[in-house]
């Protein structure tokens, strides 16, 4: 039996696996993933790994010795198909039944997939695997439609970009990054990936991804237009991989509702990243599922405080980031619900922020090539500060003095 069985191999799996180790935890620990492999950074397949700048040896997150040293166990390529919380038990897809005391559930999420015709000839990024696949196929392709301009879509168009490839961006609403960030920052991208030669079709929906025999040809769109491509991408979002924990009867649906310590209903187990959903003080108090490497380790460092008796509440500042071209953006707070937006700095000078607020308090901030902002922000969004606009707005003023 094992004292904590982590199901999921990814950024919080490991993270709880350390987390425990590092508290002084002595029994039993397993990680179970679907994966062949050990654990390793997601984040940049869709930047340095899929550019080829970066070979998959410097993504582990810890390399196999220090496995080996705390004495960590794993079961790789083994999806868990069910869970029987009852005995305290968990089924793998080779049949194999592991038993724990407690179980900390970090599957992530898979890619959403299109549902249209030939939609099977397409591709994701969420896997080493997948990135193999998509290298393979980029090669010799000169044409490349990427259907969604979220994050992982506007770095694969980035990386391609600069790759010499045409790329196309097809994004079913009015304008990029439309879930995650103001319109003013939606703009400042758009022209940015204009300025490299991608197009981008906003407010465009697919109907088709077309083929000739085997052959992708292009992406068919509802209103008739045929964007022509030899690859197809698409970003799209998640779905959080929680079925057999649904199944064994934990409560939620779009994620696994846990408390501020990452415990379902279920007794002895925890859930935390993609799949966790929890009510978050950075959204109002709203249930939400965060996708971010921040909150996949934080919530790993909660569930293992909570196994080892030092119980500490979740209530970590979100933050992300994204990099395109030569431009980092560093994102801190939620802005979704604002209903002011404040830019800080020029945009033409590919160096500002913004600033978001509710009801006058500071929820966020989006940083592109101004670190400083970044780091005074956290505090600003941390202590929901209310701070003259005039003074967010003007460059000339440190938000370090503002946050002091």
């Amino acid at each position: 039996m094992d004292d904590v069985l982590i199901v999921g191999a990814g950024h919080g799996g490991a993270q709880a696996a350390i987390a425990l180790r590092q508290g002084g935890f002595g029994g039993r620990i397993t990680l179970v993933g679907d994966e062949p492999e050990l654990p390793y950074e997601r984040p940049p397949l869709s930047k340095d790994y899929l550019a080829g700048d970066k070979p998959f040896e410097r993504l582990l997150i810890r390399p196999p010795s220090f496995w080996a040293e705390r004495d960590i166990g794993f079961r790789l390529g083994a999806p868990v198909v069910r869970v029987d919380a009852a005995a305290r038990m968990v089924e793998t897809a080779e049949g194999a039944r592991l038993d724990y005391a407690h179980l900390i559930w970090a599957t992530g999420g898979a890619p959403r997939r299109l549902t249209c015709p030939g939609a099977e000839a397409v591709h994701y990024i969420r896997s080493r695997a997948d990135v193999d696949r998509l290298r393979t196929a980029i090669e010799g392709a000169r044409r490349v439609a990427v259907v969604g301009g979220g994050y992982i879509g506007l770095e694969a168009a980035a990386v391609l970009a600069k790759r010499g490839h045409a790329v196309s961006v097809i994004e079913a609403q009015p304008r990029l990054l439309a879930r995650v960030a103001g319109a003013a920052l939606s703009d400042f991208f758009a022209a940015e990936h204009r300025a490299h030669g991608v197009e981008l079709l906003l407010g465009a929906g697919v109907r088709e991804v077309t083929r000739d025999g085997g052959r992708v040809t292009g992406v068919a769109l509802a209103d008739g237009r045929v964007v022509s491509a030899d690859v197809v991408i698409a970003g799209i979002g998640i779905i959080p991989s929680v079925a057999p924990l649904l199944d064994a009867g934990a409560e939620g649906g779009n994620g696994v509702r846990v408390d501020a310590f990452c415990r379902t209903n279920l007794a002895g187990v925890f859930a935390i990243g993609d799949g966790a959903a929890h009510a978050n003080d950075f959204a109002g108090g709203a249930v939400i599922r965060l996708e971010s490497v921040q909150n996949a380790n934080d919530m790993a460092s909660t569930a293992a405080k909570a196994i080892l008796g030092a119980p500490v509440p979740y209530r970590a500042v979100p933050w992300f980031w994204s990099n395109q071209y030569d431009l980092k953006l560093q994102t801190v707070g939620l802005s979704a619900g604002h209903d002011a937006a404040i830019t800080r700095g020029d945009p033409g000078a590919r160096s500002f922020s913004v600033v978001y607020l509710r009801e006058g308090a500071v929820i966020a901030l989006d940083c592109v090539n101004a670190v400083k902002d970044y780091v005074a922000g956290r505090a600003l969004v941390a202590a929901r500060a209310r701070i003259d606009p005039a003074l967010l707005a003007d460059p000339g003023v440190a938000l370090k003095g503002l946050a002091a």
